[in-house]
Protein backbone atom coordinates (compact mmCIF):
# COMPACT_ATOMS: atom_id res chain seq x y z
CA UNK A 1 0.00 0.00 0.00
CA UNK A 2 1.00 3.41 -1.07
CA UNK A 3 2.39 6.14 1.69
CA UNK A 4 -0.70 8.02 0.71
CA UNK A 5 -3.22 5.18 1.61
CA UNK A 6 -1.65 3.88 4.54
CA UNK A 7 -2.57 7.52 5.78
CA UNK A 8 -6.24 7.38 4.51
CA UNK A 9 -6.63 3.79 6.37
CA UNK A 10 -4.84 4.78 9.43
CA UNK A 11 -7.03 7.89 10.21
CA UNK A 12 -10.19 6.35 8.48
CA UNK A 13 -9.49 3.24 11.26
CA UNK A 14 -8.85 6.32 14.20
CA UNK A 15 -11.95 8.10 13.16
CA UNK A 16 -14.55 4.60 13.19
CA UNK A 17 -12.34 3.07 16.40
CA UNK A 18 -12.66 6.34 18.36
CA UNK A 19 -16.21 7.14 17.97
CA UNK A 20 -15.09 9.85 16.14
CA UNK A 21 -16.99 8.77 12.62
CA UNK A 22 -20.21 7.90 14.99
CA UNK A 23 -20.61 11.20 17.02
CA UNK A 24 -20.98 13.06 13.58
CA UNK A 25 -23.74 10.67 12.40
CA UNK A 26 -25.75 10.40 15.56
CA UNK A 27 -26.19 14.14 15.80
CA UNK A 28 -26.96 14.51 12.50
CA UNK A 29 -30.04 12.20 13.04
CA UNK A 30 -30.82 13.50 16.11
CA UNK A 31 -31.27 17.01 14.56
CA UNK A 32 -34.02 15.69 11.99
CA UNK A 33 -35.13 14.05 14.47
CA UNK A 34 -35.75 17.36 16.99
CA UNK A 35 -36.38 19.17 14.04
CA UNK A 36 -40.33 18.33 13.86
CA UNK A 37 -41.08 18.58 17.42
CA UNK A 38 -39.69 22.20 17.30
CA UNK A 39 -41.79 23.14 13.91
CA UNK A 40 -44.78 21.07 14.45
CA UNK A 41 -46.21 18.28 12.55
CA UNK A 42 -47.57 21.03 9.22
CA UNK A 43 -46.12 18.23 6.53
CA UNK A 44 -46.22 21.27 4.40
CA UNK A 45 -43.49 23.43 6.22
CA UNK A 46 -41.66 20.40 6.95
CA UNK A 47 -41.32 19.38 3.65
CA UNK A 48 -40.38 23.18 2.78
CA UNK A 49 -37.64 23.58 4.97
CA UNK A 50 -36.44 19.93 5.24
CA UNK A 51 -33.57 20.08 2.88
CA UNK A 52 -32.18 23.11 4.19
CA UNK A 53 -32.33 21.45 7.56
CA UNK A 54 -30.50 18.54 6.50
CA UNK A 55 -27.96 20.34 5.02
CA UNK A 56 -27.40 22.54 7.77
CA UNK A 57 -27.23 19.62 10.22
CA UNK A 58 -24.33 18.37 7.70
CA UNK A 59 -22.21 21.31 8.30
CA UNK A 60 -22.45 20.93 12.21
CA UNK A 61 -21.76 17.70 11.70
CA UNK A 62 -18.75 17.70 9.54
CA UNK A 63 -17.74 20.64 12.39
CA UNK A 64 -18.09 17.94 15.49
CA UNK A 65 -14.63 15.80 15.00
CA UNK A 66 -12.71 18.97 13.59
CA UNK A 67 -10.62 19.09 16.87
CA UNK A 68 -9.09 15.41 16.52
CA UNK A 69 -8.06 15.79 12.93
CA UNK A 70 -4.45 17.41 13.34
CA UNK A 71 -3.83 18.51 16.71
CA UNK A 72 -3.43 15.10 18.53
CA UNK A 73 -1.11 14.17 15.77
CA UNK A 74 0.78 17.53 16.12
CA UNK A 75 0.94 17.14 19.60
CA UNK A 76 2.39 13.13 19.61
CA UNK A 77 4.70 14.35 17.28
CA UNK A 78 3.29 11.89 14.46
CA UNK A 79 3.72 14.92 12.18
CA UNK A 80 7.41 15.39 12.88
CA UNK A 81 8.05 11.78 12.02
CA UNK A 82 5.80 11.83 8.82
CA UNK A 83 8.18 14.58 7.77
CA UNK A 84 11.53 13.10 8.32
CA UNK A 85 10.03 10.12 6.14
CA UNK A 86 9.70 12.24 3.01
CA UNK A 87 5.98 12.99 3.13
CA UNK A 88 4.61 16.51 2.36
CA UNK A 89 2.42 18.12 4.76
CA UNK A 90 0.31 18.79 1.76
CA UNK A 91 -0.13 15.12 1.15
CA UNK A 92 -1.24 14.48 4.73
CA UNK A 93 -3.63 16.96 4.89
CA UNK A 94 -4.44 15.70 1.46
CA UNK A 95 -4.83 12.16 2.82
CA UNK A 96 -6.96 13.49 5.93
CA UNK A 97 -9.35 14.91 3.83
CA UNK A 98 -10.16 11.36 2.31
CA UNK A 99 -9.63 9.97 5.55
CA UNK A 100 -12.22 12.61 6.94
CA UNK A 101 -14.89 12.35 3.97
CA UNK A 102 -15.00 8.48 3.69
CA UNK A 103 -15.83 8.69 7.51
CA UNK A 104 -18.61 11.01 7.60
CA UNK A 105 -20.12 11.42 3.85
CA UNK A 106 -21.24 8.13 2.81
CA UNK A 107 -22.87 7.42 5.94
CA UNK A 108 -24.39 10.85 6.23
CA UNK A 109 -25.50 10.35 2.80
CA UNK A 110 -27.27 7.38 3.94
CA UNK A 111 -29.08 9.08 7.16
CA UNK A 112 -30.06 11.46 5.02
CA UNK A 113 -32.37 8.88 3.49
CA UNK A 114 -33.93 8.28 6.91
CA UNK A 115 -33.64 11.82 7.78
CA UNK A 116 -35.94 12.60 4.66
CA UNK A 117 -38.44 10.43 6.05
CA UNK A 118 -38.69 12.18 9.08
CA UNK A 119 -38.78 15.50 7.71
CA UNK A 120 -41.62 14.15 4.94
CA UNK A 121 -39.20 15.16 2.09
CA UNK A 122 -40.85 13.61 -1.55
CA UNK A 123 -38.48 11.76 -3.19
CA UNK A 124 -37.61 14.14 -6.11
CA UNK A 125 -35.72 16.37 -2.90
CA UNK A 126 -34.45 13.78 -1.40
CA UNK A 127 -32.50 13.22 -4.83
CA UNK A 128 -31.54 16.33 -5.13
CA UNK A 129 -30.76 16.71 -1.50
CA UNK A 130 -28.69 13.49 -2.09
CA UNK A 131 -26.82 14.64 -4.94
CA UNK A 132 -25.95 18.17 -3.31
CA UNK A 133 -24.37 16.42 -0.33
CA UNK A 134 -22.50 14.13 -2.87
CA UNK A 135 -20.46 17.28 -4.65
CA UNK A 136 -20.58 19.28 -1.37
CA UNK A 137 -19.81 16.96 1.48
CA UNK A 138 -16.08 16.70 0.11
CA UNK A 139 -16.08 20.93 0.27
CA UNK A 140 -16.81 20.19 4.24
CA UNK A 141 -14.03 17.63 4.46
CA UNK A 142 -11.36 20.05 3.29
CA UNK A 143 -12.36 23.08 5.17
CA UNK A 144 -12.70 20.78 8.24
CA UNK A 145 -9.31 19.86 8.10
CA UNK A 146 -8.14 23.18 6.88
CA UNK A 147 -9.56 25.00 10.14
CA UNK A 148 -8.22 21.64 11.92
CA UNK A 149 -4.25 22.60 10.67
CA UNK A 150 -5.43 26.53 11.44
CA UNK A 151 -6.58 25.56 15.17
CA UNK A 152 -3.89 22.97 15.99
CA UNK A 153 -1.97 23.48 19.39
CA UNK A 154 -4.71 26.56 20.38
CA UNK A 155 -6.36 26.64 23.83
CA UNK A 156 -10.12 26.23 22.94
CA UNK A 157 -9.32 25.01 19.98
CA UNK A 158 -12.84 23.83 19.43
CA UNK A 159 -14.55 27.00 19.94
CA UNK A 160 -12.17 28.92 17.66
CA UNK A 161 -12.61 26.15 15.07
CA UNK A 162 -16.37 27.23 15.01
CA UNK A 163 -15.83 30.64 14.79
CA UNK A 164 -13.41 29.86 11.61
CA UNK A 165 -15.22 27.18 9.91
CA UNK A 166 -18.53 27.79 9.64
CA UNK A 167 -18.44 31.81 8.24
CA UNK A 168 -16.41 29.74 5.45
CA UNK A 169 -18.69 27.60 5.06
CA UNK A 170 -21.77 29.84 4.27
CA UNK A 171 -21.52 29.41 0.51
CA UNK A 172 -21.58 25.88 0.67
CA UNK A 173 -24.85 25.81 2.68
CA UNK A 174 -26.24 28.73 0.71
CA UNK A 175 -25.85 26.85 -2.68
CA UNK A 176 -26.69 23.25 -1.16
CA UNK A 177 -30.20 24.76 -0.14
CA UNK A 178 -30.41 26.32 -3.11
CA UNK A 179 -30.05 23.34 -5.23
CA UNK A 180 -32.39 21.37 -3.38
CA UNK A 181 -34.89 23.96 -5.72
CA UNK A 182 -33.66 22.10 -9.14
CA UNK A 183 -31.63 25.18 -9.84
CA UNK A 184 -28.94 24.30 -12.04
CA UNK A 185 -27.37 27.04 -11.58
CA UNK A 186 -27.20 26.24 -7.64
CA UNK A 187 -25.76 23.20 -8.22
CA UNK A 188 -22.94 24.29 -10.27
CA UNK A 189 -22.16 26.84 -7.91
CA UNK A 190 -21.85 24.12 -5.51
CA UNK A 191 -19.88 22.18 -7.56
CA UNK A 192 -17.15 25.01 -7.90
CA UNK A 193 -17.25 26.00 -4.30
CA UNK A 194 -16.36 22.54 -2.88
CA UNK A 195 -13.68 21.97 -5.81
CA UNK A 196 -12.26 25.13 -4.88
CA UNK A 197 -12.56 24.48 -1.36
CA UNK A 198 -10.70 20.72 -2.12
CA UNK A 199 -7.93 22.04 -4.74
CA UNK A 200 -6.89 24.83 -2.03
CA UNK A 201 -7.02 23.38 1.50
CA UNK A 202 -4.10 21.23 1.42
CA UNK A 203 -1.81 23.84 1.07
CA UNK A 204 -3.87 25.88 3.71
CA UNK A 205 -3.64 22.69 6.12
CA UNK A 206 -0.47 22.05 4.95
CA UNK A 207 1.25 24.97 5.96
CA UNK A 208 -0.68 25.36 9.16
CA UNK A 209 1.12 22.20 9.90
CA UNK A 210 4.56 23.09 8.88
CA UNK A 211 4.02 26.04 11.65
CA UNK A 212 2.62 23.93 13.73
CA UNK A 213 5.80 21.43 14.08
CA UNK A 214 7.68 24.25 15.20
Amino acid sequence: MSGFGTLVARDLGRAWAGGGAVYPLAFFLLVAILFPFAIGPDTVLLARVGGGIIWAAALLAALMPVERLIGPDAESGVLDQLATRGLTMSGVAAAKIVAHWLAFGPALMLAAVLAAGLLGLPGTTLWRVELGLLLGTPGLAALAVATSALVAGLRGASAVAGLVMLPLAVPLLIFGAGSIDGGAGALKLLSAVSLLLIAGAPFVAGAAMRVAME
